[in-house]
C-alpha cells in the first residue's frame, strides 16, 4: 500500500505595512492583513483580510478579497469578493464569486478557456515573437485555426507546471 507524503503547507500571514514586489514561485497560502503597495504574484492562495488596504497589480491562482484593493487583479483559478470587499480596478478572473455587499468599481473580463497569441504573451509575460516561435515549432500546446494559433488555458497551465517552457 502506497502512502502519499503530506505536503507541508506554506503559510505567510502579513500584518504590517509593506511596499515592493512579492513573488512566490511555489504554492503558498498568503494572507495580508495590513497595508501593501506594489506587485503581488502568488501561486496558491491569496487572502486579503477585511482590515487590509492593498494598492497593487495582483496575479494569483485563488484570490479572496475581504478588504480594500486598488489595482488590477488576475485570478487564474478563482476570485472571491467577500461582503466587506471594496475593489477599485479591473479584474480578470477565470471564475468569479461576488458576495452581496461587495463593491466593484472597474471592468471585469473573464479569462477564457482559449487564449490568442497576444493574450498568451501577456499571460506568460513573454514577447509575442517567442509565442509564435514556440507555436510554430510545437514547443507549446497549440491549435492552428486558419492563419492564427489558439491556446487552451488548461493545457498551457499544465505545460507550465511540467517545466517545459522554452524547451
Amino acid at each position: 500500500m502506497a502512502f502519499k507524503k503530506k505536503i507541508e503547507e506554506k503559510i505567510l500571514d502579513v500584518d504590517a505595512s509593506m511596499q515592493g514586489t512579492l513573488s512566490f514561485k511555489d504554492a503558498v497560502n498568503l494572507r495580508i492583513n495590513g497595508k501593501f503597495e506594489g506587485n503581488l504574484e502568488v501561486k496558491g492562495n491569496l487572502t486579503i483580510g477585511s482590515s487590509a488596504v492593498v494598492n497593487a497589480e495582483i496575479i494569483g491562482d485563488n484570490i479572496i478579497v475581504g478588504g480594500r484593493v486598488r489595482g488590477k487583479i488576475i485570478a487564474k483559478e478563482r476570485l472571491t469578493l467577500l461582503p466587506t470587499a471594496i475593489v477599485n480596478g479591473d479584474i480578470l478572473p477565470a471564475k468569479l464569486n461576488i458576495a452581496e455587499g461587495a463593491i466593484l468599481e472597474g471592468r471585469c473580463c473573464m479569462l477564457h478557456d482559449y487564449l490568442n497569441s497576444e493574450e498568451l504573451a501577456k499571460y506568460l509575460e513573454v514577447d509575442l515573437n517567442s509565442i509564435m516561435e514556440w507555436a510554430n515549432s510545437g514547443k507549446v500546446p497549440a491549435q492552428k485555426e486558419g492563419n492564427d494559433w489558439k491556446f487552451e488555458r488548461r493545457a498551457i497551465d499544465s505545460w507550465l507546471g511540467s517545466g517545459k517552457i522554452g524547451k
